[in-house]
């Protein structure tokens, strides 16, 4: 009954309105004067609803000011109109105001390109990028407080020999970073990028503080010990197994939570925003940076105390800095910018083959007639559309129309557009990634032959004894030098004659780092011919000094800058919306494979070189055997690795995608539906 006489006084204003607009606008400036007291009454009257009167339009509210008389109805109904009438006017835009509440849930909000974007004002920028660049900091400090000295904790510990400590260094590592898959996947598909961080920190915390229990209780005693002089006990076969345990422990956090924080800092950026889309890209670099500075203090300090026998001491500080991450990760949870997951992506890829395969003796379509869905929704839900190209054209069949496919809509049989274009980014994305293993197998040496090697050559100056694990100390100072150069100097120098402001292009760059990287194992083995020539009879040691591996470490450490910065870059750039942390874990898998591969190619050379009485290129006693080979082996294929990849960058085409990401979802609501999923 209400509503009905409500309409019939719509209908009466509206009447009113139409014979005289000057007595409207008289009865609208009363009815500002009135709406403060009458605002209050209000919302008195919208708290008594109950959940589903909330969320009643304008009409709703009509019903109540029908309490206060015909003229205060006819001066609502007037506002109404007007306000109705000014949104239709100021569609589109977004307000500016500091204080705004966020859209609701599910809204739909877009913007001119000039207007500012609304994810500043409340989440994401820099703020919280650095928040993130120091939890990797010191993440990265526990985790190599374990893995740079690990080679010689397996020798003098655990008293394995030099190769066998050197396969389980290279697999351990390898294992880290195949972790990283497992973390790309969970934080593409289900559960986002700031819950998998957080899971992953968790594990990474466990494994620490197992390992440092079981190394107090079953492996150090003495409580110093290891020190290459003094012997532990030999150690129970429960705490071995404890040990490995924790450490894979470790590796299982740490592996997962390191490309997802890498695409999750790069998220606090929004990309529809030329100014933030250049910090987003500067943001990976500073992200290497950080990594760097932690390694500085686990390969200097830690190294120091651990090498001297005090491990318990190293692994201690290891865990403390795990837990001081995960707090500070923790400190920002209401501010981040977040991203939803778009679902599992192997269905999709799969149904781009199989209906491609469906389909084999289809003819592809023209580009313009494939099938994509209307307007600037993607048939994945939160990413943008991704444009045709002429690649990896067989694929096309798979959103080429039949006349099956007009009466049956499967999407076995049928794929968007951008399902395809997804498909074939992954496919292009294979083989460059494939050209940075050995790269990876370069990049290995550090934590085993190079620490081998230096331990066996005259590490003393006066009565201080310099630990070969902390020569990596050169390798990370020449990265953050290399680093500041490189933006400050090399940057704007390319970029003023390339006319790209990037200054070189990620591939560019990642070539460059090739280069670079087999000249660190010419000088390393340039190193050990002369190591080899000082070594007196009888004795471990070669008189020659642990400063000639300076050159290898820097060699090393400046291609880092090219090579594992770029490639950040680039496979984070080229992985559509739908799998952005995969595109980070790339980088991640190809150092674990590159670790496999090395400790594959450290087992072929002992099987064949290791015959009858020839101890091989790389016995427990290095004295005996030649080391400068094995390094000789890999330059030599880093060069016909960089010959393939020559080829391959020169033929890479870049993911056309269309628009600024997400510009049609409200990134509030998106970041609220997660906090409140978390």
């Amino acid at each position: 009954m209400m509503t009905g006489n409500n309409n019939k006084d719509v209908a009466e204003s509206s009447e009113v309105l139409n014979r005289s607009s000057n007595d409207i606008e008289q009865k609208r400036n009363s009815h500002e004067n009135k709406q403060q007291s009458n605002f209050h009454e209000i919302q008195l009257k919208k708290h008594s609803h109950d959940s589903t009167e909330e969320k009643r339009d304008s009409h709703d509210t009509e019903e109540n000011r029908n309490s206060h008389g015909t003229e205060e109805k006819t001066n609502s109904n007037s506002h109404d109109i007007e306000e109705k009438t000014n949104s239709h006017e100021n569609e589109g835009k977004i307000d500016s105001h500091e204080g705004d509440e966020p859209p609701q849930k599910g809204t739909i909000t877009t913007r001119s390109p000039n207007a500012p974007s609304p994810i500043r004002k409340r989440r994401g920028g820099w703020k919280l990028a650095i928040l993130l660049l120091a939890n990797q900091g010191l993440a990265t400090l526990a985790f190599f407080g374990v893995g740079v000295n690990l080679v010689l904790f397996l020798v003098r510990v655990l008293e394995q020999s030099n190769a066998v400590a050197a396969n389980n260094v290279s697999k351990w590592t390898g294992t880290v970073y195949l972790f990283s898959l497992v973390g790309a996947f969970l934080s593409d598909s289900y559960w986002g990028r700031y819950l998998t961080c957080a899971v992953f920190q968790v594990f990474f915390v466990m494994g620490l503080g197992l390992m440092s229990l079981t190394s107090w209780l079953f492996l150090i005693h003495p409580s110093v010990c290891g020190d290459g002089e003094k012997l532990c006990n030999p150690p129970s076969k429960a705490g071995v197994i404890l040990f490995y345990l924790s450490i894979y422990l470790v590796a299982f956090g740490y592996g997962g939570h390191q490309p997802t924080i890498a695409t999750f800092g790069a998220d606090q950026f929004d990309e529809a925003d030329p100014e933030q889309q250049s910090s987003r890209a500067v943001f990976f670099s500073y992200f290497y940076f950080a990594l760097n500075v932690g390694c500085l203090f686990s390969n200097t300090i830690l190294v120091y105390y651990e090498d001297h026998g005090y491990w318990n001491i190293g692994f201690l500080v290891s865990l403390g800095s795990a837990v001081i991450a995960l707090l500070s990760y923790l400190m920002g949870s209401s501010r981040y910018r977040y991203i939803k997951p778009c679902g599992n992506p192997l269905p999709r890829v799969a149904q781009v083959f199989v209906a491609a395969a469906r389909k084999w003796h289809v003819v592809p379509a023209d580009p313009d007639n494939l099938y994509e869905m209307e307007g600037k929704e993607s048939a994945i839900k939160g990413s943008r559309k991704i444009l045709h190209s002429n690649e990896i054209e067989f694929l096309d069949k798979a959103a080429t129309i039949t006349d099956r496919d007009q009466n049956e809509k499967n999407p076995w049989r049928l794929c968007t557009v951008t399902q395809v274009e997804e498909a074939k980014c992954v496919l292009k994305l294979l083989p460059i990634w494939l050209c940075t293993i050995i790269y990876s197998v370069i990049f290995t040496q550090m934590a085993s032959l190079f620490v081998e090697q230096g331990d066996v050559m005259h590490a003393q100056i006066g009565n201080f004894h310099i630990p070969a694990a902390s020569m990596s100390a050169f390798d990370i100072c020449s990265v953050l030098i290399s680093t500041g150069i490189y933006r400050q100097v090399l940057v704007p120098l390319a970029g003023r004659l390339s006319g790209n402001p990037k200054g070189l292009s990620e591939l560019q760059r990642m070539g460059i780092g090739l280069i670079i990287g087999m000249l660190a194992m010419v000088a390393a083995g340039a190193t050990e011919i002369a190591r080899l020539q000082y070594v007196e009879p009888g004795k471990k040691e070669s008189s020659l000094s642990i400063f000639w591996q300076i050159p290898q470490y820097v060699f090393v450490g400046v291609s880092e800058v090219f090579m594992y910065v770029g490639q950040l870059e680039f496979f984070n750039g080229e992985a559509p919306d739908g799998i952005k942390s995969f595109g980070s874990s790339l980088c991640m898998a190809s150092i674990s494979l590159g670790n496999y591969v090395s400790s594959m190619l450290v087992a072929m050379v002992m099987g064949i070189t290791a015959r009858g009485s020839d101890p091989g290129w790389i016995p427990n006693n290095l004295n005996e055997g030649h080391m400068e080979r094995f390094y000789f082996l890999i330059a030599g294929l880093t060069v016909l690795d960089f010959a393939f990849y020559l080829y391959l960058a020169k033929r890479y085409k870049c993911i056309n995608l269309e628009g600024p990401e997400n510009e049609e979802v409200s990134q509030e609501s998106q970041d609220d539906e997660v906090l409140r999923s978390v």
